[in-house]
């Protein structure tokens, strides 16, 4: 099989013959978004196209699909001059709505439906979060509510047919525990949320996919045991020595499951969002940040299978609808190497625990809090609002060029090969030594960020690939804080807040330069992998075109 660069032997590791095993890409089966809005952007809109092509995502999930700058509810209408006039009774349209999903899916990408926030006209307190104003509140009429989810369902259900959108999963409302921001309500009024809207999803197909709590990050308190959350709870937390020796549990994942299987109701997937982070309020009512130890996500996700198969609901897949180093779209390490090596740490090691672990985002055209400022600014996403790769882009492209069947995995990385067409590829990095079993904390400044570039030190990656056909060559492609770092050029230009062209020019090359080199397998045909990894170091290989 020499186009494939595999010999007719079996393949060897370190002279050893490999045991093949199943290897999901858990890291591109969802990939987050800001709001719905955004997407109608030209520039989202192509960083979007880029990211599907580079990183093959399958899903995208993002805030906001009723939100006012949708148009999707309306009860009243007028032309801008003067009060809107009432209508005789609601009208929901869906042409914004349209544009978005018809090119997600024009892209072979699905929407992961995030259904939510409440309408303006339909809500109970309005403007709850973000800088555009989400309403995030129970609805002043269930029926309304049920009416607006069931017409939206059913309208893309005619439009896209039901095969297709049988595919898709649509979660009920987001982090409904964190009020008064993303709810405004009580557990049991999100519960009661979920019984009608699942209900009047399956009342029009029972195959369609529903699930939630989506609640947000896990805690080692009771602070959300109760109707709301008692930040009085989390006084033992925030003086706690040592965070990672407390006993952290999903937010309200169990009373869900209870509560749905007492009154019958369909669960067919778990969502929450497992950032490695936390912040609990002291004693005098300061918030305290807490960062979570390289494992968190590891261990969070292992107790999260343990709870749902032991649950009424053992057969839900399980979507980790956010997930990042840390929760806030102002932390400069998500624009560092520091991010990369760390995210591509936790996706090797949690790729059979989750049915998809969906990153926050994969675009700096992120408005939550507003437009960044800067054209880095320690936001969410894969690229700048600009499209200029970061580092953590090319460890989403080089997780992406992996195999499905997993040869070798290591404390430092994996090899694996294509079940179609055979051919062998790795990806290893240095998450470095020094930082022990340390999580990387969010920094407000770029200055800080850059600090962990002195955390060392570097680690030899050395193995032996045997059993591939003479002559093969194989690319070998390195991104560290000298290589394919865009940020710290821009920091060397004295971080212009706003670059002129050719300074833009200059940061997408040093984006996109990566450490390339090619090794080819000798007559023995066995491929002697040497390299030296920098501190934070993210590498792959492949073979080559």
């Amino acid at each position: 099989m020499t186009s494939d660069g595999v010999s007719g032997h079996r393949l060897r590791i370190d002279g050893e013959p490999c045991d093949e095993s199943p290897f999901p890409h858990v890291w591109a089966r969802c990939v987050g978004a800001g709001r719905a809005n955004e997407a109608l952007r030209a520039d989202w809109q192509q960083q979007f196209a880029e990211a599907v092509a580079a990183c093959g995502f399958r899903y995208v999930r993002f805030h906001g699909v009723f939100h006012d700058d949708m148009f999707v509810y309306r009860e009243s209408y007028g032309g801008g001059f003067g009060p809107d006039a009432p209508l005789a009774s609601p009208v929901y349209t869906f042409s914004y709505v349209d544009k978005v999903f018809d090119f997600i899916l024009d892209h072979g990408v699905r929407p992961f439906v995030e259904l939510g926030f409440m309408p303006r006209e339909l809500a109970t307190e309005t403007e709850t979060v973000f800088w555009w104003g989400a309403h995030c509140s129970p609805p002043k009429d269930m029926a309304r509510w049920v009416e607006l989810v069931t017409r939206t369902v059913g309208h893309w259900i005619d439009r896209y047919g039901l095969d297709e959108v049988r595919e898709w999963r649509f979660e009920v409302w987001n982090e409904p525990n964190l009020v008064p921001h993303f709810w405004t309500g009580t557990k049991t009024e999100y519960f009661e949320l979920y019984e009608q809207t699942v209900t009047a999803i399956k009342r029009i197909d029972p195959a369609l996919k529903v699930g939630g709590p989506a609640t947000s990050v896990f805690v080692p308190d009771d602070r959300y045991s109760g109707e709301v959350e008692d930040r009085s709870a989390t006084h033992a937390t925030a003086a706690a020595a040592d965070v990672d020796a407390l006993d952290w549990r999903p937010v309200w994942i169990e009373d869900f499951l209870t509560w749905c299987a007492k009154r019958d109701l369909p669960v067919d997937f778990v969502s929450t969002h497992t950032y490695p982070t936390d912040f609990a309020f002291a004693a005098d009512g300061e918030a305290v940040q807490i960062t979570r130890y390289a494992d968190a996500t590891f261990d969070d996700l292992t107790l999260l299978r343990e709870l749902v198969e032991n649950s009424a609901y053992p057969e839900a897949e399980i979507h980790i609808t956010e997930w990042s180093t840390s929760p806030s779209s102002r932390d400069f390490v998500h624009d560092t190497p520091s991010a990369a090596a760390y995210i591509t740490r936790a996706y090797l090691r949690c790729a059979t625990l989750a049915d998809s672990i969906s990153y926050w985002t994969f675009t700096d055209v992120f408005e939550e809090g507003g437009a960044g400022i800067g054209p880095f600014h320690g936001g969410f996403g894969l690229v700048n609002e600009w499209g200029v790769h970061k580092p953590a882009f090319h460890a989403f492209t080089m997780l992406a060029r992996l195999g499905d069947r997993l040869l070798l995995a290591t404390p430092t990385g994996v090899v694996t090969r294509d079940s179609r067409t055979s051919a062998v590829s790795a990806v290893f990095f240095n998450y470095p030594e020094d930082m022990a079993l340390r999580g990387v904390r969010a920094q407000s400044s770029y200055a800080a960020a850059r600090a962990l570039a002195e955390v060392g030190p570097s680690r030899r990656i050395r193995h032996s690939i045997g059993g591939l056909e003479p002559g093969t060559a194989f690319l070998v492609e390195i991104v560290d804080w000298e290589h394919g770092n865009a940020a710290e050029a821009w920091y060397r230009l004295g971080s212009p807040l706003n670059p002129s062209r050719a300074e833009s020019a200059h940061l997408r090359a040093v984006a996109d330069s990566l450490l390339r080199f090619t090794l080819t397998v000798p007559g023995t045909g066995v491929l002697d992998l040497d390299v030296e990894l920098a501190p934070w170091a993210v590498m792959s290989l492949r073979q080559s075109a």
